[in-house]
């Protein structure tokens, strides 16, 4: 039996919303779920859906494992008695997102759980709330000791699936972050995961430059960095080719020829990825040495209490979660 872990993310957002819209036998699938975030908000959606409470608070991480299969929620003392206004982020919701995550990695680092689902948050406010880093890769890494550069965001669709080289920096800096080492670190880690998946087609690895950079009349970084990375993997027993213009290889990879993309930055990736697979996808943190998914879409501030938010994402955020625990 094992213990999943779903943080709230910013409580202003869909992230408490989406647990009263889900199919909580999905979520629990007769096992511990363990809710970290502010008790309040969900405490406002039960009289907002006129639904009694599915949750017994606890106070004591070691209370969960004294109890039967079912869905707990614990509070971090920093944001007891906060209060926040759905879908009006502030700092308040930066420090909550923040807080629930410190306190999540904690439980998982105690031993409690090995499967972290995450709600969306805020970056902006994350960091107006004075943490170091705004995005839930970032931290993971940081909280775990690893180098940034060692894990590797993955979206999962059910027709295609997009690993990232970069996540969120400026596109100005792009080009001086993918190295021949990242490349072939992604691909490893993307490689891993989709054999537990069962998944066994070749990999396909995007151009940084327009027309993969016309053997180096578009930029120099497909000949200098990503070619020679794409030997180095395929030395390593890698199935993976390329570099391919990213305006093509999307498609060919949604008709199946390839079982994952290799995107050099966030909105090369994402971009088709949520043209076709948006609210169907799963966020997966490789290289950690923790589960970590998550739904595939932001906060969604103008979504909240609208009845439009669709849980899809966060449901199979969950049901990823218990297969890798598998």
């Amino acid at each position: 039996m094992s213990v999943v872990i779903y943080t709230l993310g910013d409580p202003a957002g869909l992230g408490p919303e989406l647990l009263y819209k889900a199919d909580l036998s999905i979520l629990a699938k007769g096992n511990h779920l363990l809710v970290v975030g502010p008790e309040n908000i969900l405490e406002l959606y039960s009289r907002l859906y006129n639904r009694p409470s599915f949750w017994k608070r606890i106070y004591k991480p070691e209370q969960i494992l004294k109890n039967p299969p079912g869905i707990y929620l614990i509070e971090p003392d920093e944001i007891e008695g906060h209060k926040y206004r759905p879908g009006r982020g502030d700092a308040r919701g930066g420090l909550a997102a923040g807080e629930s995550l410190n306190l999540a990695c904690d439980l998982m680092k105690r031993g409690y759980s090995r499967a972290l689902v995450t709600g969306p948050l805020n970056k902006a406010f994350m960091l107006e709330a004075g943490f170091r880093f705004g995005g839930h890769t970032e931290f993971l890494a940081d909280y775990f000791e690893l180098d940034p550069a060692k894990v590797c965001m993955h979206l999962c669709g059910e027709r295609l699936r997009v690993s990232l080289v970069t996540t969120h920096p400026p596109l100005s800096l792009v080009p001086h972050l993918i190295t021949r080492e990242k490349i072939v670190l992604c691909l490893q880690l993307t490689q891993a995961f989709l054999k537990r998946l069962g998944i066994e087609a070749p990999m396909a690895v995007c151009g940084l430059n327009p027309h993969a950079g016309e053997q180096g009349r578009i930029g120099h970084e497909e000949n200098s960095v990503i070619i020679p990375a794409i030997r180095e993997a395929r030395y390593r027993g890698i199935d993976v080719q390329g570099p391919f213009p990213a305006d093509t290889v999307f498609l060919r990879a949604y008709k199946g020829e390839f079982s994952a993309v290799l995107a050099m930055y966030h909105d090369q990736g994402l971009g088709p990825l949520k043209i076709v697979e948006f609210g169907n996808c799963v966020n997966i943190t490789l290289g950690l040495p923790i589960i970590r998914t998550s739904v595939d879409h932001g906060t969604g501030y103008n979504l909240v209490g609208t009845g439009k938010a669709n849980p899809r994402s966060l449901e199979r955020a969950f049901d990823l979660a218990f297969k890798l625990l598998q």
